[in-house]
């Protein structure tokens, strides 16, 4: 395996008024690719920002991200989001879609900033949401999906750039058990197939999904350990 993500004495500190509050303490870690990461611990502890660093959301106050070679720590806005449409896949909590826009417009929305037909377009969001097992439900609008649909449309848009890597923050956060279930087994074929992963939850049995974990507390690292990967349906 090759690094994808080299993460190097990360700190960030948030300033709320006259104070000052840390959130991250000084990170170091590396991801290689094809690996399946979870990041846990409790509120507070730092998952969210990291998470937003990797995702080239915000700037740490020092230390450096790599991404695929690149430190993006150094990169200006424009930059970072160039990184984003091209790199990084999304899969939210709360799914992030539109609620006036089919599944399939949904799926097609990061082609827009590409040099795509719309004939290629369409035929590249069609094969994602095959992938996803939504092929069927391409017309339909979110709102006449259950959670786990909606889920399953959000990780066929973050699949659909072909990115480099996938970050999901607590996508099994608004389902039920059964929803869940679906969408880890989706996330651990995506990963059998070479998709590097990495994935911010609280749930002990979500995070035993993975291959490795990283609990967070306080901003640091508390431990970072291979687990006995759960299969789901296995």
């Amino acid at each position: 395996m090759s690094r994808i993500v080299k993460v190097e004495n990360l700190r960030k500190t948030y300033v709320l008024g006259q104070v000052k509050v840390p959130a991250l303490r000084g990170l170091s870690f590396e991801i290689q690719k094809n690996e399946f990461v979870s990041i846990t611990g409790p509120s507070g502890c730092g998952k969210s920002t990291l998470m937003h660093l990797i995702g080239c959301l915000d700037h740490p106050n020092s230390g450096a991200v790599y991404l695929d070679g690149t430190n993006v720590s150094k990169l200006n806005d424009n930059q970072l989001a160039e990184i984003r449409n091209k790199k990084i896949g999304f899969v939210f909590q709360t799914f992030n879609l539109l609620s006036r826009l089919s599944a399939l417009e949904n799926v097609e929305l990061p082609l827009i900033y590409g040099y795509f037909s719309p004939k290629e377009m369409k035929e590249r969001s069609m094969a994602m949401l095959e992938k996803v097992g939504l092929a069927h439900r391409a017309e339909h609008r979110p709102p006449e999906m259950y959670g786990g649909e909606r889920q399953r449309v959000a990780i066929a848009r973050a699949l659909v750039i072909d990115p480099a890597i996938i970050l999901a923050d607590e996508p099994t956060g608004n389902l039920d058990s059964k929803s869940s279930e679906e969408i880890m087994a989706i996330f651990q074929g995506l990963n059998n197939e070479g998709a590097t992963i990495i994935m911010v939850t609280h749930e002990h049995d979500i995070a035993n999904c993975t291959k490795r974990t990283i609990q967070l507390k306080d901003g640091q690292i508390l431990s970072d350990q291979l687990v006995k990967q759960t299969i789901i349906g296995g």
